[in-house]
């Protein structure tokens, strides 16, 4: 049968092999074939787990790296399937980066803060009671 085990997958990737464990339950990675029990992987492996390191430094979910390598027909081409799911990522990362634009206002503006109690603070604010109360 041949193919590299699961230590050499995991040596040449550069992951633990609990990731490729991981990866295998959660259908990143198709079953691999077995010789005496033990999972045997052939060179494709390193092709597919290179597309799982790029999309997660890009920030896709688990589920997004699914869709990318399997949720598409095998006429889209590796560059449509990029492109469909970045536009909606980046969408995404401009909403977390205003986001992070507004925490580090706040957190720049409470450096600056001198108030001696907290009902005079000018960054808590007043909350009007609610009149239920």
């Amino acid at each position: 049968m041949g193919g590299m085990s699961l230590g050499e997958v995991a040596q040449r990737a550069r992951v633990r092999p609990s990731a490729l464990r991981y990866y295998e339950g959660v259908g990143l990675l198709p079953p691999p074939e077995r010789e005496n029990g033990r999972r045997r992987y052939d060179g494709e492996v390193l092709d597919r787990l290179a597309v799982v390191r790029v999309a997660q430094q890009a920030g896709f979910t688990i589920s997004e790296i699914r869709t990318l390598l399997d949720g598409f027909s095998e006429d889209i081409p590796p560059s449509e399937r990029w492109r469909v799911l970045a536009r909606e990522k980046l969408t995404e990362v401009d909403a977390l980066i205003e986001r992070a634009l507004g925490m580090k206002d706040l957190l720049e503006r409470a450096l600056r803060c001198e108030c001696l109690t907290l009902e005079d603070c000018a960054l808590v604010g007043r909350v009007a009671p609610d009149a239920s109360m």
